[in-house]
């Protein structure tokens, strides 16, 4: 899992179950709340607006930070963030409505809506465009979207015309791959269909049923006062007003804008069935599995996740200056909204904490101790489906994970043959066979419950050896590699620590190895600086996911 990624009403005994409601009073759980929040947005930067519901009820509602740190304003809870992919799950919604009104099949190719779209002789349907399985290329990644074309304003049909003679990247259904295009095609659609513009229907059809009367199409100027200033961290490290971009692109992929309310009432009317059919809402929260049998986690502008065995319907977002996530626990019925306003500062971890302590979940469960005999009945290198490896090991008394390639966890024992992964919301239970050997592991993470990983007979690595590197030493690696037209790594220095930021990416510290290469410890990842005869560093090459992704320095 992320360790950063999404979300104590009640505290949980050791299994990890939910406990009678009332055992954390109201005052203890707001003040949980709280010092999670101001450890992530300190008062003199940009920060977030937080709101937490159980059921009919918020229970948690501040901001957090600054709206203009240079004028030191702060933010306020009520304000309008950008969603950015947020509004992915209210075109769904536009898009499901008029499959409920037989205005839309789910199976139509979208040549019925558009006739000149090249299609090279395939179905593309709009089902494929909602669980991002079209094939067709996301603008977003197209080395044509730079800098100077994202300032310019486009109609949606030109926005169309931008992409649509682009190669395909798979064949239709055959894989997933996600993709602001498709849904820019379905706002398109929607006002092919509807003869109105996307913006329209959204407000007389979605917003105004459910109650949404801050939720906004960002047109400009912005339609009202109070709307959050975005940032952005540079490469050396200051925080300055975030790059700017017509939100004609992100169109109905990216472009609506809301305060935390207005997620909670939307999150509300959707699973009351004010806006459409339970069934309808339950097929776009059903992932789409592919012909290969691989299980995306995505259904219809959702993503499928899992909180300690838990399930969840999510999505984040994000846009020059802004950060977004929105989870809701079926189950608990908690909502959790979370809006920053610098895209250098993710929201995910805090949506996480903040959602498993409504649940009724431990953040940080009390360890039940066990003999070094039994902690090393656990040691050995583990194997999942897709041939990662993970190394289980005694440091220093303690139980450790680390994924090859990565850092090390502490594993904290909740029960016998049961751990939590220190600091996160993973768990990882031992399996045994009828004789009593660990012959595996199933491991709960914010993506998947009941991830199987199978004891190899490899022999366990010696664990990575940190260095440490001087100031100076590290002082010619700072600036801005671009490894893609729209995707580059910004590194930073404080001090004797190096960190990495990726684009629309949170910050993390890398830790030296060598002299020129560096591991993540929560990531799965290394990067490597690259000399050039003369001793300059120009170049960096990003190794994950078994990839070589070299970049060039460009500032």
């Amino acid at each position: 899992m992320k360790i950063n990624q999404f979300i104590l009403a009640c505290i949980t005994v050791l299994l990890g179950a939910q406990v009678l409601p009332g055992q954390m009073t109201d005052a203890a759980l707001e003040a949980a709340f709280d010092k999670i929040c101001t450890q992530k947005f300190p008062d003199d930067s940009p920060g977030g607006a937080v709101l937490v519901s159980k059921g009919e009820q918020i229970i948690y509602q501040k901001a957090f930070g600054l709206d203009d740190p240079d004028k030191k304003t702060p933010l306020r809870p009520d304000m309008v963030f950008r969603l950015g992919s947020v509004t992915k799950q209210f075109t769904a919604v536009a898009i499901l409505q008029l499959v409920e009104r037989r205005k839309i099949s789910l199976q139509d190719n979208i040549t019925k809506f558009i006739p000149d779209y090249p299609t090279g002789g395939k179905i593309i349907t709009v089902e494929h465009l909602l669980n991002h399985t079209s094939g067709i290329k996301s603008y977003t990644s197209m080395p044509l979207w730079t800098p100077a074309i994202q300032q310019m304003d486009f109609t949606p049909k030109a926005l169309v015309d931008f992409f649509k003679d682009q190669p395909m990247d798979f064949d239709p259904g055959d894989q997933y791959a996600y993709n602001n295009s498709g849904y820019v095609l379905l706002g398109y659609i929607i006002e092919q269909v509807t003869g109105m513009t996307y913006a329209d229907y959204l407000t007389q059809n979605v917003f105004k049923p459910a109650g949404l009367k801050h939720t906004f199409y960002e047109n400009q100027p912005r339609p009202i006062a109070g709307w959050a200033n975005g940032f952005q961290r540079s490469t050396d490290g200051k925080i300055e007003p975030a790059a700017p971009l017509s939100m004609t692109q992100p169109y109905a992929a990216g472009s609506l804008a809301a305060p935390v309310e207005d997620l909670y009432l939307w999150n509300r009317a959707l699973f009351s069935g004010k806006l459409i059919s339970k069934d309808l809402l339950q097929k776009a929260h059903t992932p789409n599995v592919l012909r290969n049998g691989t299980d995306t986690r995505y259904g219809y502008g959702w993503l499928m996740g899992n909180m300690l065995g838990s399930p969840t319907v999510e999505h984040g977002g994000s846009v020059p200056g802004f950060l977004s996530m929105l989870i809701y626990l079926p189950k608990e019925e908690v909502c959790v909204a979370v809006l920053t306003n610098c895209d250098c500062n993710s929201p995910n971890d805090v949506a996480d904490k903040l959602a498993a302590l409504a649940a009724g979940y431990e953040l940080e469960p009390g360890a039940v101790p066990l003999s070094e005999k039994v902690l090393k009945t656990y040691t050995g290198t583990f194997q999942n489906d897709k041939g990662n490896k993970r190394i289980i090991r005694l440091e220093e008394g303690r139980l450790v994970s680390q994924r090859i390639g990565g850092g090390t966890f502490k594993l904290i024992a909740v029960e016998r043959d049961k751990f939590r992964f220190e600091g996160s919301l993973t768990e990882a239970t031992f399996l045994r066979d009828a004789g009593g050997a660990v012959t595996g592991i199933s491991l709960d993470t914010r993506a998947v419950a009941d991830e199987h990983w199978t004891r190899t007979e490899d022999v366990v690595p010696v664990p990575v050896t940190e260095i440490t590197l001087t100031e100076e030493q590290l002082k010619r690696f700072v600036g801005e590699y671009a490894l893609a037209p729209t995707f580059s790594i910004a590194v930073t220095q404080e001090g004797t620590k190096l960190f990495v930021q990726a684009t629309n990416q949170p910050r993390f510290e890398v830790f030296a190895k060598s002299d020129l290469r560096f591991f993540l410890k929560a990531v799965d990842a290394e990067v490597e600086f690259v000399p050039d005869e003369k001793g300059s560093v120009n170049k960096m090459i990003l190794h994950q996911a078994g990839r070589s992704m070299p970049g060039e320095r460009v500032k």
